[in-house]
């Protein structure tokens, strides 16, 4: 039956993969997997592509293109289509899990390390200057999404329709296109702009923003009875719970559900209520968390489980992981056959493009409360440094936390104040 369905949707027929293998390979790449969706995608293709060859290139790369148009984790979307791919529902959720265990596994080890009620002085000087990286970390993840979601910017259909009508020169076809693309980009900034004003100033609405501009572009690009009914479940976020394990669903939801351009998005979405809000941890707990989250192997989404752990502990740490990525398995279990029409879905494509530069200037933004959060003088010193090593140097994120981790080892064993 699903190499049936496999020839009927012009898909090369999946190989006979035992699931045992897929929990090994899956759980390899979640071991070895530094460096964020780049290095995981990478290794994906090279296992399931370039070595296996259980999947096409061109379907592999038809995947990532779709994943990238989900909210949530896209490589750990795109590891979980892998495992559908070879063996449908069951392959993916083992090659989900399993891509998702071992990174998780590691980052609940040094959550109880950093979170402890009494860590040693190299933990607290390592935490501290680490922390102090994270602020520039923000400005590089936000910096790093920029070219994708510039270039997502369209005509809108209608315009795309009248242009093809009256394109008698080539003159005039560039006019046309030149004037409908000018508002676009005048809306790109605008939405950047709001995101990142949000994420300073309103952090508990951000959630409310991010989807008001996605739905404000699709406002724009169709017509409004349509759109209104084709997103409404994307307006209808549930009212914040007022604490407890309820409240910490709410927060990892948010995260798996809205994270558009990935997973680096859960600073400005989480920060105000797990700090100011319900108090589940301090700030400089917090940068600690963003900053586990980018050291540790697999996907960032999985910081959501060091806030789970200051709220409730191991037991937190479990329910914020699994409902975090619960929206990454659901789209691909549910969606996986529709991929392709959801990759030429204008409303889909619309919202992305109203939301995308929102959540990137809200990453940007989340840099000020989190610059603001630090406590000592000696940080605010590392801090440019970092921005300098990332965005100057072009270094990569693992790196600047490391080495900022090892200026503050080196400062609290001198006596400086790290806590």
């Amino acid at each position: 039956m699903t190499q049936q369905n496999d020839a009927a949707d012009g898909a090369v027929p999946a190989p006979a993969v035992g699931l045992g293998r897929i929990a090994r390979e899956w759980g390899r790449i979640g071991i070895i997997g530094f460096g964020g969706p780049p290095a995981h995608i990478a290794l994906l293709r090279r296992l399931c592509v370039e070595q296996r060859q259980w999947i096409a290139a061109g379907e592999f790369e038809d995947a990532v293109a779709a994943c990238s148009l989900l909210p949530g984790p896209a490589s750990t979307q795109l590891a979980i289509w892998c495992g559908w791919r070879l063996r449908r529902r069951a392959g993916a959720v083992v090659a989900g899990a399993c891509f998702i265990a071992p990174g998780f596994a590691v980052i609940l080890v040094l959550s109880a390390l950093f979170l402890a009620a009494h860590p040693p002085l190299v933990v607290l000087g390592a935490a501290a200057g680490a922390g102090a990286a994270v602020p520039a970390v923000a400005l590089h993840a936000a910096w790093g999404l920029l070219p994708a979601s510039w270039k997502r910017i369209q005509i809108p259909a209608p315009a795309r329709t009248r242009a093809a009508d009256t394109r008698s020169t080539h003159d005039r076809s560039a006019h046309t296109q030149a004037a409908h693309t000018r508002p676009a980009r005048a809306r790109w900034i605008g939405y950047a702009l709001v995101g990142g004003a949000a994420a300073a100033l309103v952090g508990p609405f951000l959630v409310l923003i991010l989807v008001g501009c996605g739905l404000a572009e699709v406002l724009v690009r169709t017509r409004p009875t349509r759109a209104m009914h084709s997103l409404l479940p994307l307006a209808l976020p549930a009212a914040a719970a007022s604490g407890g394990l309820a409240a910490l669903a709410w927060e990892a939801f948010k995260v798996g559900a809205l994270s558009y351009g990935g997973g680096f998005v859960i600073i400005p979405l989480m920060q105000h209520d797990a700090v100011s809000t319900y108090h589940w941890m301090t700030n400089a707990q917090f940068l600690d968390a963003v900053a586990l989250g980018q050291v540790t192997p697999g996907p960032v989404v999985l910081t959501t489980s060091v806030v789970g752990f200051a709220a409730a502990g191991y037991a937190g740490a479990l329910l914020a992981v699994c409902v975090a990525f619960s929206p990454s398995f659901a789209f691909v279990l549910l969606g996986a056959r529709y991929f392709d029409a959801l990759r030429h879905n204008s409303r889909v494509q619309a919202f992305l493009t109203g939301a995308g530069p929102a959540v990137i200037g809200a990453i940007a933004g989340s840099a000020i409360p989190l610059a603001l959060a630090l406590t000592h003088g000696w940080q605010y010193a590392l801090l440019p440094a970092a921005a300098v090593w990332l965005l100057a140097a072009r270094r990569g994120v693992v790196s600047a936390l490391l080495l900022a981790a090892a200026c503050g080892v080196v400062l609290a064993l001198l006596g400086v104040s790290v806590t």
